[in-house]
């Protein structure tokens, strides 16, 4: 059996572009990163940490705790040095578990061929030890084991999370073309928003934004909505410890908001998604929802603030011409209506987000599964340096 309090290697993965803002969630919650790269962080951490981390990363996809590394120079050697691993202090003899491999080594074309080396090795092990051996398959409902193998270096962790992160587990209608809730929650991040002006969302469809932003304002974490990770089968795991940890996650919660956030829609049906969301996620009592064309909005008076906007991309054919209206549109509602805010611009159309007219302080780039993406970053100035009243740099 383990020892979930001693520290070693823990790799935190997250989506290409999501790893700066990982890093920042993490140093929020008093880790230290020791490593940050394009799709993952490294630290140093305990299996305790990782329950932890589970229940409250928001950007991540996954957490995994190191078991071994190695060096190894062809898939015929992968089945012994697997062999040598002691798995019965890491899983049940009658349990189940589930292998994911990542292969990039010329000796293999399939990775799931190094799937069935490492489960044949470890289902031996099993049986020359105890004369039985556990359950395996694809799904990730029991104790996870994640294969790294590139030119000769080979790792092997505990992936402790099991099913993935990305989503938060509140959102039960998804409406059409939604934005992930780990992208929403990077976005945010990303924005500088400072969790404490008024937060407004046109065009909300499902809510995802600005749900995402009463929890981030209220310090509502994804765990509040989710009970089950692969940690909870690892050999050793104290449901007590998890369930004080879950018990503090109701105690960090602070519904004492003191602004506003509006999230608003052309569409009865989007609204109507976006309050049921918004109540599982608990924080519809925060969230004032309007039907509406976005240019009829309600902006609070405030020195400053966030305006939120994912419009549509275009990526029909014949589109494109219509949607250049609507993006021109948003930026004379921001410069009209918005001084003092932050504008936000989530567009995977780089040539329609020059429609908005405005010259954006930042351009964050991101991805929306495979589509390349911006976050176009306006300062709406009060006054505008040419002295003109309600405008904005162009």
């Amino acid at each position: 059996m383990i020892d979930f309090s001693k520290e070693g290697k823990v790799v935190i993965t997250c989506f290409d572009r999501y790893a700066p803002y990982l890093e920042m969630e993490l140093k929020e919650l008093g880790f230290s990163p020791a490593d940050v790269h394009r799709t993952h962080v490294e630290l140093k951490a305990s299996l305790e940490d990782c329950i932890f981390l589970n229940m409250h990363l928001r950007t991540a996809s996954h957490v995994l705790f190191e078991i071994q590394s190695f060096t190894l120079k062809h898939i015929q050697d992968l089945y012994k040095k697997v062999k040598n691993i002691s798995w019965e202090d890491y899983l049940e003899k009658d349990g189940y578990f589930s292998v994911i491999s990542n292969v990039a080594h010329e000796s293999v074309d399939n990775p799931l061929f190094a799937n069935l080396k490492i489960k044949d090795a470890i289902a031996d092990r099993f049986r020359e030890k105890f004369g039985v051996r556990p359950d395996s398959g694809s799904a990730l409902n029991g104790t996870v084991f994640q294969f790294f193998w590139k030119e000769s270096e080979a790792s092997i962790y505990i992936n402790t999370s099991g099913e993935t992160l990305i989503k938060h587990g509140y959102r039960k209608i998804p409406g059409n073309a939604p934005m992930m809730e780990a992208l929403v929650s990077a976005t945010l991040l990303a924005s500088g928003w400072d969790r404490k002006s008024p937060f407004v969302n046109p065009m909300c469809g499902s809510g995802t934004v600005a749900i995402e932003a009463a929890l981030l304002a209220t310090n509502r974490y994804p765990g509040l909505y989710r009970d089950e990770y692969a940690f909870m089968h690892i050999k050793g795991y104290d449901p007590g410890h998890y369930r004080k940890l879950k018990k503090e996650l109701d105690r960090k919660i602070n519904d004492h908001v003191d602004f506003d956030i509006i999230a608003s829609d052309i569409s009865n049906r989007a609204i109507t998604a976006s309050k049921t969301n918004a109540s599982t996620a608990g924080v519809e009592h925060l969230i004032r929802f309007e039907v509406c064309d976005f240019r009829d909005t309600t902006v609070p008076e405030a020195e400053t603030g966030a305006m939120f906007l994912n419009p549509e991309y275009g990526e029909r054919l014949g589109e494109e011409d219509e949607l250049e209206l609507v993006y021109r549109e948003i930026g004379d509602f921001m410069k009209k209506r918005c001084s003092g805010y932050t504008g936000l611009v989530f567009t995977g159309n780089l040539d329609l987000g020059k429609k908005v007219g405005l010259k954006p302080k930042r351009r964050i780039p991101f991805y929306n599964g495979t589509i390349d993406c911006r976050l176009l970053v306006f300062e709406l100035y009060k006054g505008s340096r040419r002295g003109e009243p309600g405008s904005a740099p162009v």
